[in-house]
């Protein structure tokens, strides 16, 4: 291993030497964040400033955020492992975790909608959350989310220009330069999907064949118009995954004021009246009830989030006496307005199977099913093997095939997350509630359709021996096949959303109402789902949330 003695690894500035110097004598980063770590969980303190609950997106930025002042003690608490394996670290091996330790492997309840199907919902239970398991796909959402959040909040600081700047701030963009809308130099390399498999700029050309409007940049004013085409852009780097715990917390784990703890599962919050002082956590076999001197962050996602909330006295004062929890702070709110972007994929067979690249889906495109539309409700995507439910099985989709999933982004039916019983480890239970509005069946159909016409193209004819799924199906035989092939696209949101009205959760500063020293910086506090991967306007979240915590406390 290559060792590059550089001054400013003393202070926890992580190289791709993976090595820094400590005085005359090289030593290995990892094997000193290995020790470091060690140190801090066998001293495990009673006591820190701030407790942040969940690695994920959100959580490793506000942990880092705050652990860049020395003077701050920070614990961050993770329920799942190590995230040092192969099928999280190589970009490619991503699917290898579905269903494994690695998630969160929850079920929605059955639905006659879905014909009688409970739709898995798998969520990251790992460090770097769902970071660590999903495509890594770089998607900043589209200018109207952001204002539209930004009207709810009743804050400026919401809006697109603004978050814009952080966007800036924080990439390091390796694509076309655009100084209005990319950075570089930032904590967050980005790039567009390079040597990307042939079928994925066969799509766009495809996608632009039928009136969609082509980008260099899928971040560019793409997401500030009708719509477009384009190459993914990806945190993927070597061909390794780049999370946001790799890139956010990693690099300031050799600190003496960052704890981490993986496999530390919290329970409750602790609270003093309604003021929350700390968590109860199970770790090492252990529950031990550790305080936070300063505030308690939740960012555990949109399902866990809410659940804790209520498992501690926050929700709806209903739900909770019929559990008989002690109700401290009556939020209707909590666990309601359940979003969650849904896909139905169409498959064709290769003429000559090509590997997948990358991340395996390395193109996009958004689309308006409906052209009186404000925002694209269709985001086309590309996976260059084949994707399908076992309901549709029966199609008998071969191994060398590829796929054009159309997925809606602009749900209008809502879901709920409940509570079975009082028990933090008691089950949840996922009202999904998807398809509830007859509009999302109708958006989905037509796009179907419109994800046919770009896979019969003629750019991508040379790639497809012949379409698998679905075929000309027409009427209910194609209703039928979208309520057989819907899956989720793991962006689940908005349960404890961001708001003024009697069913919001959080303030504009990401404070929950009636409740002192307690926020919650993750995909649960979004108004709506954004139109788009949900991985980026996460850690914009959790910047947001990290901005706010400084300035509450003086820190610099």
């Amino acid at each position: 291993m290559k060792t590059q003695p550089k001054q400013e690894a003393l202070v926890g500035q992580y190289n791709d030497s993976s090595a820094f110097a400590l005085g005359s004598e090289a030593v290995d980063f990892p094997e000193h964040v290995r020790l470091n770590q060690q140190k801090l969980r066998a001293e495990l303190k009673p006591s820190y400033d701030f407790i942040v609950c969940g690695s994920g997106s959100s959580g490793s930025v506000v942990a880092r955020r705050l652990a860049e002042n020395p003077t701050v003690n920070v614990l961050l608490l993770e329920a799942g492992g190590d995230d040092d394996v192969p099928s999280v670290m190589s970009a490619g091996q991503w699917p290898l975790n579905l269903e494994t330790e690695r998630q969160w492997n929850f079920r929605a309840q059955p639905s006659a909608r879905l014909n009688g199907r409970a739709m898995p919902l798998n969520m990251g239970r790992v460090l770097g959350g769902g970071s660590s398991v999903n495509a890594m796909i770089w998607a900043r959402g589209h200018m109207n989310d952001w204002d539209f959040f930004a009207a709810e909040a009743g804050d400026r600081a919401w809006n697109y220009d603004s978050v814009l700047d952080i966007y800036r701030r924080i990439e390091d963009w390796r694509g076309v330069p655009d100084p209005k809308r990319r950075g570089a130099g930032g904590l967050l390399f980005v790039q567009p999907a390079p040597d990307p498999n042939p079928i994925a700029p066969a799509m766009v050309v495809g996608a632009a064949s039928l009136g969609i409007k082509t980008f260099d940049d899928a971040m560019s004013s793409m997401m500030e118009t009708d719509g477009g085409a384009a190459l993914n852009n990806l945190r993927v780097r070597g061909g390794q995954r780049l999370s946001a715990f790799r890139s956010y917390v990693y690099p300031v784990m050799d600190r003496p004021n960052l704890t981490v703890l993986s496999s530390a599962l919290v329970l409750r919050i602790l609270f003093e009246n309604r003021r929350a002082i700390g968590v109860e956590v199970s770790y090492s076999g252990a529950v031990r009830r550790i305080r936070a001197s300063v505030e308690t962050i939740l960012s555990m996602g949109a399902i866990n989030t809410p659940t804790l909330l209520m498992q501690s006295g926050i929700g709806d004062a209903a739900e909770l006496k019929r559990f008989g929890i002690p109700i401290l702070q009556h939020l209707p709110g909590v666990g309601k307005n359940f979003q969650d972007h849904i896909l139905v994929s169409s498959i064709w067979e290769y003429v000559d199977p090509l590997a997948p690249r990358n991340n395996g889906g390395e193109a996009t495109a958004f689309w308006k099913s409906d052209s009186s539309l404000d925002t694209p409700d269709i985001h086309v995507l590309q996976a260059e093997f084949p994707l399908f439910t076992p309901e549709n099985a029966h199609y008998q989709p071969p191994p060398g095939a590829w796929s054009i999933c159309a997925c809606l982004v602009r749900p209008r039916s809502r879901g709920e997350i409940r509570l079975t019983g009082s028990n933090p480890r008691d089950p949840v239970q996922i009202d999904a509630n998807t398809l509830n509005d007859p509009a999302d069946l109708k958006a989905l159909v037509r796009a179907v359709e419109f994800c046919r016409e770009i896979g019969n193209s003629e750019a991508l004819r040379p790639f497809a021996k012949r379409e698998v799924m679905p075929g000309p199906l027409k009427g209910l035989e194609l209703e039928n096949f979208v309520r057989n092939g819907i899956a989720t696209v793991w962006h689940q949101t908005c349960t404890a959303k961001m708001g003024r009205d009697r069913m919001s959760v959080v303030d504009h500063q990401l404070r929950v109402h009636g409740i002192e020293n307690l926020r919650i910086a993750d995909g649960s506090i979004m108004p709506r789902v954004i139109t788009g991967n949900t991985m980026a306007p996460c850690i914009v979240i959790g910047e947001l949330a990290s901005e706010t915590l400084r300035a509450a406390h003086n820190l610099s």
